[in-house]
């Protein structure tokens, strides 16, 4: 892959960026400042770079695909693609590959340990310990338990599917909602996610970002999962009205929420910190050495299933 040349957009991985300046002819976009500098930059390489590589939160859109006419295929270090203008490499004839699959296992873990985390406030008591508390005050508050509780889930692919198999193991009932109902006989399916939220003590988003899943998490939404209910977000912080969100949740009309993901990363809404009722993250849900390392594989192996005129291992176009 020596003749390729690569446009990383942002410093996601150390061993994916070194395998990629090992392999190809790698430019680093970040290396160019915004404006005039970086717009330079492109029209200075843009005869030779054939792939972009970006993540979750750096997608090509229309402006770079415009300004990159040798451009031929987007490779995506995550699985969501909501960043990429697929329209215009559609048009364009530009291929696109995410990492699905590698990272399912490491997604569903985080989703159910938010939910234990929330329920039996695990950070909470940490703290408590910490700060010598135990032993000045004595006991921690009872909290909740999580064996037993009815998990909605909206959003049964590979994720929702992984998470439905783990919760199983809890004995807690499954319900679902997507726009297709499958043949699941020992999953509930609700064909709103209003009536998902109504018969669910726990309601994980998993399912992908586009245009009819924007904010598929709204007050109504909130109002229906109620006061003793919780919310998990380990899709994007898109799908949920944060604002809406973080009313419910200061006013005790939403139970609990654990976020791994928010709407303007890495802002997170400061009203949040103060509440006991949250455990929020970082965007860590793949966030593994194991996993990191097999979306690096995979990358690097669409980029050379590419060049090699083979097909490609995770196509998206």
């Amino acid at each position: 892959m020596e003749s390729l040349g690569v446009l990383l957009l942002h410093p996601m991985n150390a061993y994916l960026e070194q395998e990629l300046d090992r392999r190809c002819r790698l430019h680093r976009l970040w290396e160019s400042p915004p404006g005039p500098a970086r717009e330079g930059f492109l029209r200075a390489h843009a005869g030779s770079i054939r792939a972009v590589v970006g993540n979750a939160n750096y997608g090509a859109d229309a402006a770079l695909i415009d300004a990159l006419p040798a451009l031929e295929i987007v490779a995506s270090f995550s699985v969501g693609i909501d960043r990429v203008d697929l329209a215009k490499c559609r048009d364009r004839g530009i291929r696109v590959t995410n990492t699905p699959d590698v990272l399912t296992d490491d997604v569903a873990d985080l989703a159910v340990g938010l939910a234990i985390a929330v329920l039996r406030r695990i950070p909470q008591a940490d703290r408590y310990v910490r700060a010598g508390m135990w032993k000045a005050k004595g006991e921690y508050s009872l909290t909740t338990r999580f064996s037993g509780k009815r998990v909605g889930i909206i959003g049964l692919g590979r994720i929702g599917l992984a998470v439905a198999k783990r919760v199983e193991a809890f004995d807690c009932p499954v319900n679902y909602y997507q726009r297709t109902q499958q043949s699941y006989p020992n999953y509930t399916y609700y064909p709103s996610v209003v009536e998902l939220a109504s018969n669910s003590d726990i309601l994980v988003v998993a399912c992908p970002l586009n245009e009819q899943t924007r904010h598929i998490v709204n007050r109504e939404v909130m109002e229906a999962l109620g006061p003793k209910g919780v919310l998990i977000n380990i899709g994007r912080g898109p799908h949920v009205d944060e604002p809406e969100l973080v009313a419910a949740l200061v006013e005790g009309r939403l139970g609990g929420a654990g976020l791994d993901v928010f709407e303007d990363e890495p802002n997170v809404p400061e009203a949040l910190f103060a509440l006991d009722n949250v455990v929020l993250v970082p965007h860590v849900g793949s966030a593994t050495y194991e996993t990191r390392k097999a979306m690096a594989d995979l990358v690097l192996g669409n980029l050379e299933a590419h060049v090699l005129q083979k097909p490609l291992l995770t196509p998206v176009l």
